[in-house]
């Protein structure tokens, strides 16, 4: 069984529809995915949908923007009841506050002479529910800026790029609550990719497993490498943690990371469906 938990569609940052997101898992001779839009679960249903007409196992998921210590953080929630008030109101504060800062962003790139505009950024999204720093990167790309996504981030809107803009996001630990009061499973993505490590030390992801029963990190991912992995893998197994896998799927947004290029092992997926079953979530 191929598994691949964490990918993204159209409905965030991701290039591919819910739809053909699916068609495309089929095609890679994946069995479950799990679809993970960042702070949306608005494509759940169409993905879920589509993979019980083509045979394709589709988790509900989301990939939450949080924050510790002032550097951001992603979670990923497998499970949740995407109906949860309190879950649901939280990303609607995360989603408005991240479009809000565009035109900052925009008027920043422009007065470092790059023309691009609102509308172009808009445009990129394409009625994405939610609108964030890879739109602008594929607005800068249209306007032929750059030549593709990494270099945008690399030059101008990275977090230390010099047409960033600070956005709200979810302290961490209220974000691994909500995503258990919503049902779900919690589970940090890409833990010690780029620079991860200063921000989630180990003695603090334990604290995570103690105080607030974090369930799992992602320990195979393309942004880490193979010492990483294994140090990561064995911290989790020390702290009874769900050791996932992914590629971190967006289609032509991120070209190094073809669906299927990490996976999660039969065993932690199983272990994953039933920790939601345990807290009354959608497995």
């Amino acid at each position: 069984m191929k598994i691949d938990l964490h990918t993204h569609s159209s409905v965030s940052d991701g290039t591919d529809t819910p739809t053909g997101l699916v068609m495309k898992a089929l095609n890679a001779g994946l069995d479950v995915i799990a679809l993970t839009d960042h702070d949306t679960f608005d494509g759940v249903a169409e993905a879920q949908e589509a993979g019980k007409r083509i045979g394709v196992r589709v988790v509900s998921g989301i990939e939450m923007s949080a924050e510790h210590g002032g550097r951001s953080v992603h979670l990923l929630g497998y499970g949740c009841d995407p109906f949860h008030r309190p879950l649901l109101e939280e990303l609607t504060h995360i989603r408005v506050d991240r479009t809000a800062r565009m035109p900052d962003m925009v008027q920043r790139l422009n007065g470092l002479g790059l023309e691009v505009t609102l509308e172009d950024v808009q445009a990129a999204a394409k009625g994405a529910p939610a609108i964030g720093r890879p739109h602008i990167a594929d607005a800068l790309v249209a306007r032929g800026h750059v030549a593709d996504r990494d270099e945008a981030f690399a030059r101008w809107i990275a977090e230390d790029g010099p047409a960033y803009v600070k956005r709200y996001a979810t302290p961490l630990e209220r974000a691994i609550d909500l995503v258990h009061e919503a049902g779900g499973v919690a589970v940090i993505a890409h833990p010690w990719g780029r620079g991860g490590r200063e921000v989630l030390s180990a003695p603090y992801i334990e604290r995570l497993v103690y105080e607030h029963g974090l369930e799992g990190i992602e320990v195979d991912h393309p942004d880490h490498d193979d010492d990483t992995r294994s140090l990561l893998f064995e911290m989790g197994a020390r702290l009874g943690l769900v050791r996932t896998g992914s590629s971190d799927y967006h289609g032509t947004g991120k070209k190094r990371n073809p669906l299927g290029a990490n996976l999660t092992r039969p065993s932690a997926f199983r272990d994953l469906t039933s920790r939601i079953k345990r807290r009354g979530g959608v497995a």
